[in-house]
């Protein structure tokens, strides 16, 4: 008896987990913009592998901090994420831009975000590995296509991409947290809810 009060909670209070997850995800599109300025104002512009290696890894790293905070308790280890967030944004943006000769019009930009977030996807799957099994093969391919929609949403927004940036700007990042919001619900749906009986333990 004094278990289904309590059982009857559960989809409630799952519900006001899985949107304070979502919440606190969207709050990490921060980290798009203020990444991509940081590496701006201390690289300059992505004209040349230099400043495309190290502007991305700068970028990388705040990305992968605030990404870190805002799994929370479900997140993969903050050190593991953020060094596996910032190489593989430090070889997309080197690669891309190359890959593009470092041009910043719509299709260039469509390229170049596109093989950094399958970079990107290809570095955090491999820390993901062990949580999500094989629904890590598909965040590569998720994150290129979001990659791609940060930069297309950005360019339309009317930002000065000419300014040749590691990253998209506020606009695309909101795009980018919505359309990835997924992996935190994902990590949450492995973890144990602490204080919620798997078995048939009846309360005194």
């Amino acid at each position: 008896m004094s278990q289904l009060p309590a059982a009857s909670t559960h989809p409630g209070v799952r519900r006001t987990q899985s949107a304070r997850i979502l919440g606190r995800w969207m709050v990490s599109f921060v980290g798009y913009p203020l990444g991509g300025y940081a590496a701006f104002l201390v690289f300059g512009p992505v004209d040349g592998p230099g400043t495309a290696l190290a502007g991305g890894l700068l970028t990388g790293v705040t990305i992968g901090a605030v990404q870190a905070w805002a799994m929370g308790q479900a997140r993969p280890g903050p050190r593991t994420w953020i060094t596996a967030t910032s190489l593989g944004l430090m070889a997309g943006v080197a690669a891309g831009a190359e890959l593009v000769d470092y041009e910043t019009n719509l299709s260039s930009l469509i390229v170049q975000g596109a093989v950094s977030g399958a970079l990107v996807g290809v570095a955090q799957a491999t820390v993901l590995l062990p949580t999500l099994g094989r629904r890590f093969l598909a965040w590569p391919l998720l994150l290129s296509v979001t990659f791609a929609l940060g930069w297309t949403v950005t360019t339309y927004a009317g930002i000065d991409v000419d300014q040749q940036f590691t990253i998209f700007g506020s606009s695309g990042a909101l795009v980018a947290a919505l359309l990835t919001a997924v992996l935190p619900l994902w990590l949450t749906s492995h973890q144990e809810p602490k204080g919620w009986s798997s078995g048939p333990e009846t309360s005194r």
